[in-house]
């Protein structure tokens, strides 16, 4: 079972975007529980092995992955299943897929995904959804379009956590909430930053050959060239530019999705990025990026900091013995009856100072549960013909929401959205961001 209020703040904001080429498309087929789906998983040597692991009660009749050795164990120990480097050879010669999940860096999950969904296959894809902010637009309009399950990999969204968070918010717990801070404590540094003997935020100099095992050219994908170096691949891909989205993608898609759900938070009016050492080829080491978001009805006007690399100020009304969020980052949201925090994926929540919690009566659930995984959440949704609960039609506007935060630590300034537009008003530069070129021969 589904929550349908899950998306109300970002359909509101979805749909006044507007829909492009929404015709008739013949669906795929609804599956009895008992049924097994024949999945493939792209990208199987970092996270989509626990994806994979997850799906392993369906028959997995496929895994494809451009770096033999990184993905050795997956392949071994699913030797029925056909192996493959190239995604497109793998949906054009394999007719008995049902649905995949995308596990690969950041740059590459929108092409991959909209070739899926062309197909007519289910899609779970790993957070964040797409590497810039067009294409999380065109995902959730061709999501709709096909008629196919989705489901972006923020597992916390499926979490009993992530659904009392916002049953207490909504029941008034804090009162009024019209600000909420966000962070995660990590940095990549070195990762990307001060790597081999290159200087900070420059491409190393070395020019290594291209491992047998690894096809350099379909790891690229749709970005730009350039040659192979193994700062880059495994791992570190997340914090260059070209090819990951950040902390604010990696840790921040997890944790700005509990308060997006809890507040009904649809587009930002505005977004402000602050950033250390800004260069043209790796993420900063720290930055803070602060959203200003509309009232929605009833519900006041929001302001959301995000703090990246970095802790935000404490609460006077907290001692420094109580911990905010968890050691590695968390949410505050800040009420005018008190204080609620929250871990990286709304765990562990609880009223601050914690003499609230120790009166506090929780409200009675309102919203059903997951029962078992993410994982299992799209499975369901799929035999069903239901919506899963993190669907493109959810996680594409968040993503966006996120790649928003990117483009503003770029440029260093305020910058209003016109998000039915899909443009920054103020500063016509700042569009260049929001839709980057591909490498010839790849396209949506």
């Amino acid at each position: 079972m589904k929550d349908t209020l899950s998306r109300r703040g970002f359909l509101a904001s979805a749909v006044a975007a507007g829909a492009v080429g929404l015709g008739a498309a013949k669906r795929p087929k609804k599956r009895s529980p008992k049924e097994k789906l024949n999945i493939a998983v792209i990208g199987v040597g970092g996270m989509g092995g626990v994806n994979l692991r997850n799906v392993a009660s369906e028959n997995i009749v496929a895994l494809c992955d451009v770096d033999s050795v990184y993905a050795a164990k997956a392949f071994e120990a699913y030797p029925k299943a056909k192996k493959y480097r190239d995604y497109r050879e793998m949906l054009e010669k394999q007719r008995n897929i049902d649905a995949v999940v995308i596990a690969t860096p950041d740059h590459t999950h929108a092409v991959i995904a909209m070739a899926c969904m062309k197909k007519r296959k289910h899609v779970y894809c790993q957070k964040p959804l797409t590497h810039d902010v067009y294409e999380s637009r065109m995902l959730a309009d061709a999501a709709k379009k096909y008629g196919v399950v989705t489901q972006m990999g923020i597992q916390g969204h499926s979490t009993d956590d992530a659904r009392k968070v916002r049953e207490w918010v909504e029941a008034g717990a804090i009162g009024e909430v019209r600000e909420v801070d966000a962070w995660c404590d990590l940095t990549y540094y070195p990762w990307g930053h001060a790597y081999w003997s290159s200087p900070l935020g420059t491409r190393p100099k070395e020019t290594p050959p291209v491992p047998s095992t690894l096809d350099w050219d379909l790891w690229l994908g749709p970005a730009p060239e350039r040659p192979y170096h193994p700062c880059y691949h495994p791992l570190t891909w997340r914090s260059w530019w070209d090819f990951g989205c950040g902390m604010m993608g990696d840790r921040g898609a997890h944790t700005i999705d509990p308060i997006v759900w809890a507040l009904d938070l649809g587009a930002p009016s505005t977004v402000e990025g602050f950033a250390t050492d800004l260069n043209p080829e790796t993420y900063p080491v720290a930055c803070l990026i602060r959203y200003e978001f509309p009232a929605r009805g009833a519900k006041p006007p929001v302001t959301l900091t995000w703090y990246d690399g970095l802790r935000p100020p404490r609460p006077k009304e907290v001692s420094s013995a109580e911990e905010l969020g968890v050691p590695e980052g968390g949410i505050l949201f800040k009420g005018t009856e008190g204080l609620l925090t929250c871990g990286i994926y709304a765990e562990k929540p609880r009223l601050l100072p914690a003499a609230r919690m120790d009166k506090f009566t929780p409200p009675n659930p309102t919203i059903p549960r997951v029962e078992g995984t993410h994982e299992d959440d799209w499975i369901r949704a799929i035999k069903s013909g239901e919506k899963a609960g993190a669907d493109f039609s959810y996680s594409g506007p968040l993503t966006e929401l996120c790649l928003l935060g990117n483009i503003a630590k770029r440029v260093g300034t305020k910058l209003e959205w016109d998000a039915a537009a899909m443009q920054f008003p103020n500063l016509p530069d700042a569009n260049q961001y929001i839709k980057r070129t591909y490498r010839e021969g790849w396209s949506l």
